[in-house]
């Protein structure tokens, strides 16, 4: 298993060839196949299906064991980061089969929101989900991907989230208290010796792609998730995390990484309606001269919190596939259109 910090990896000249400093350099093409040495994949993978659009799944049959069974319900409050208004969620249990869905209890009717593809409206900055009502009207709740990434971590696949207002609460700026919560809240465990389930497996490699920015479903033999980013500030630079999901993990590596935003962006941000609610206190602020409230909890923090965004963005699908989730550069928008490829397959 290998998990890489702060330069990437193309720089360093392992197999005697010497690698481009920068993967905007490269198509993404390119830049997959020099990934997949470095990340556990075969190179011959790529080689393969080069060319080829068709892709495919495949269901395979695994025992389950230690699962959650159940939890207790819970609540926290906070500010959402771009409306800048308090709001409280209460998480529950919910019958089993019913999936993860919001509750505007706020609302007329206490319209539900169901947390899959099918509902996401918006992907700036943060994701959204929306649901038509009974009267015409949509209601909405944004910034789902953090609280989501870690119910389904920790295998909360049945969840009744009752949130008084339109935006998830940004907490600290991570998913830290969610995974903290749920891992003291989780009652009992189950062994599951007769029964088992069927993740979809992804056999051939799926893409998407815009500029030099991509997000990929690779074939594995585990479901790991790989994230690399690049920002023209000397703090940041060039920085990947790679994770095998796991849930203990998750708590100690990936949930704790909090969101970031740079300083000459941020009056731009608010001005167009965003980030109202965002402060020195729940995101780093980057700025050229280097972070404005550090310690950071990582040296590549941003990298961590970039996969715990993926995460709860592919949450979406309902179960995670096995695969290898491979992105660079890329953004919520990109996160929902993977995720709506593998979609479509399931479907068919």
């Amino acid at each position: 298993m290998m998990r890489t910090t702060g330069k990437s990896p193309l720089t360093n000249n392992l197999l005697g060839v010497k690698f481009p400093e920068k993967l905007s350099e490269l198509d993404w093409s390119a830049k997959i196949y020099l990934l997949l040495p470095f990340f556990d994949l075969f190179i011959d993978l790529i080689d393969s299906t080069r060319g080829k659009e068709k892709v495919s799944l495949m269901r395979k049959e695994i025992m389950l064991t230690n699962l959650p069974e159940a939890f207790t319900a819970f609540t926290l409050s906070g500010v959402g980061l771009h409306s800048g208004l308090i709001s409280t969620v209460t998480i529950m249990p919910a019958k089993p089969g019913t999936g993860r869905y919001f509750v505007r209890v706020d609302q007329p009717g206490q319209p539900i929101i169901q947390a899959n593809l099918n509902s996401v409206s918006q992907t700036t900055l943060s994701t959204e989900l929306a649901q038509e009502t009974t009267s015409g009207s949509l209601v909405k709740v944004r910034t789902v991907e953090h609280l989501l990434a870690a119910l389904s971590v920790n295998g909360i696949a049945d969840a009744r989230i009752e949130i008084d207002g339109a935006e998830v609460p940004l907490l600290d700026g991570s998913a830290k208290l969610w995974a903290d919560v749920l891992a003291e809240n989780t009652l009992t465990k189950q062994i599951i010796e007769h029964n088992s389930f069927s993740p979809l497996v992804i056999q051939q490699p799926i893409v998407v792609q815009e500029k030099d920015s991509f997000v990929a479903a690779m074939p594995s033999f585990e479901t790991r998730f790989t994230y690399g980013i690049e920002f023209p500030y000397d703090a940041i630079g060039n920085q990947w995390h790679s994770w095998t999901l796991n849930p203990s993990d998750f708590a100690r590596e990936i949930a704790p990484a909090r969101t970031f935003g740079f300083a000459e962006g941020m009056e731009q941000l608010r001005q167009a309606g965003l980030i109202k609610g965002g402060s020195l206190d729940n995101a780093l602020v980057c700025s050229h001269q280097g972070w404005l409230n550090p310690p950071l909890r990582f040296t590549n923090e941003p990298a961590r919190h970039k996969l715990l965004d993926l995460v709860g963005d592919l949450s979406l699908l309902g179960n995670f596939p096995q695969a290898h989730f491979l992105a660079y550069k890329a953004s919520h928008k990109l996160h929902i259109q993977l995720a709506k490829k593998i979609s479509l397959l399931i479907e068919n």
